[in-house]
């Protein structure tokens, strides 16, 4: 039983999880309640301004570097309060730094 459980957990964390063939190594797509990491928007809270003159439901692009050197494309979208609420994060893993 508990192996079917683990297995089933793997699936699921597999599943929100693709490679993108258009020339990267590995770029991965993850989805909905991810949390933010160094370098995120978000990462220590929600930012001191406030984005007023975007529309609600906006999606907010954002491209940093990780601590690995790895480019990190995120996309946030502008809530009602407007805090912005990190909904996907793509990584780009060329080991060759090819991926710019």
């Amino acid at each position: 039983m508990r192996n079917i459980i683990a297995i089933t957990g793997l699936v699921i964390a597999l599943a929100g999880c693709s490679t993108d063939g258009g020339g990267t190594t590995g770029a991965i797509d993850i989805g909905p309640g991810i949390r933010p990491i160094p370098g995120s928007i978000t990462y220590r809270g929600q930012p001191r301004t406030k984005l007023t003159k975007s529309p609600i439901g906006s999606v907010v692009p954002h491209e940093f570097r990780n601590e690995l050197g790895q480019r990190v494309e995120e996309n946030y979208i502008i809530q009602p309060d407007r805090s912005l609420k990190l909904v996907s994060r793509r990584v780009f893993r060329d080991p060759f730094g090819l991926d710019d």
